[in-house]
């Protein structure tokens, strides 16, 4: 019985392979960056984007005041669904059958509903309660706050999910550490299990922040002077509708972009904190 061997391939015989890959790649790295000089030109020297007009109002005080509304809502918003979502969370997750439900339900009702219907209803919620606390309700719910109720109750639900999770990703064994170390329920859950549950719940809670700043132009149909209807509201007059609209688009990519970083500086930040934790424990085994 003979065994027939195969030879090896020859690592010479491998390279015209090689080399048409790296031709290929040049290739279509040359397309890619014709196509973006293309559209640069393309959008820099058509007169029909009327970049003076954008550079005319890039920082005009309508504009700049419209977009202080847009990052107080986004803080505030957010600010208030971390700790609805939170509690919302525990809630979810608490051994009581009638909390865990009715925070289930408080998740499926908000995740439902768009923002946009959610919107239109706190706004027009005088039609279904003239009056709240002995006052009429069209004083209370201004476009303001009606803005901040349905941004809140849809983003909180979604964050009480995003908690929920990173709660559920710490093993039972710091629990039970916490508990060893003489912690109450409390203590171990602001000192031990929440600080570890932020590395995972940062990553999908950052893209929640900038997916509110931008959700936050749907405001505009209840005449909220964002950013989006500040613009509306200027080429209502002056008919520069595409310049204007450049204008935010410029303004809510320059906020995303600064969004990102400090997201990426925090996770940077934490996750450095936790392969220090890991060396710890690898260098303390015998």
């Amino acid at each position: 019985m003979t065994i027939a061997h195969t030879a090896p391939e020859h690592p010479l015989l491998r390279l015209p392979r090689r080399r048409r890959s790296r031709v290929a790649l040049i290739v279509v790295n040359a397309i890619v960056a014709a196509l973006l000089v293309s559209l640069v030109l393309s959008a820099a020297f058509n007169p029909r984007f009327h970049w003076d007009t954008v550079a005319s109002y890039f920082f005009e005080v309508r504009i700049l005041r419209g977009i202080g509304i847009t990052l107080f809502m986004t803080a505030a918003v957010m600010a208030m669904s971390m700790v609805a979502g939170t509690v919302i969370a525990l809630l979810r997750m608490s051994p009581s059958g009638v909390l865990a439900g009715a925070a289930a339900a408080f998740i499926w009702v908000f995740r439902s509903i768009p923002m946009l219907v959610l919107l239109l209803f706190a706004y027009n919620l005088a039609a279904l309660y003239p009056t709240l606390f002995g006052m009429d309700t069209n004083a209370v719910i201004t476009p303001l706050s009606a803005a901040l109720i349905a941004l809140t109750l849809h983003q909180s639900a979604y964050v009480a999910e995003l908690v929920r999770a990173g709660l559920l990703s710490i093993s039972a064994g710091q629990h039970e550490a916490a508990a060893a170390l003489g912690m109450g329920k409390g203590l171990a859950f602001f000192r031990v299990v929440l600080p570890q549950a932020m590395r995972v719940i940062i990553p999908p809670l950052g893209n929640e922040v900038i997916s509110l700043l931008k959700a936050t132009s749907l405001v505009s149909v209840i005449s909220l002077s964002d950013l989006l209807y500040s613009v509306q509201l200027i080429y209502a007059k002056n008919y520069q509708t595409i310049p204007l609209l450049i204008v935010a688009c410029l303004w809510y990519m320059i906020i995303t972009g600064l969004l990102t970083l400090v997201q990426q500086r925090i996770e940077r930040r934490l996750s450095r904190h936790h392969r220090a934790a890991n060396t710890t424990k690898i260098e303390a085994k015998p």
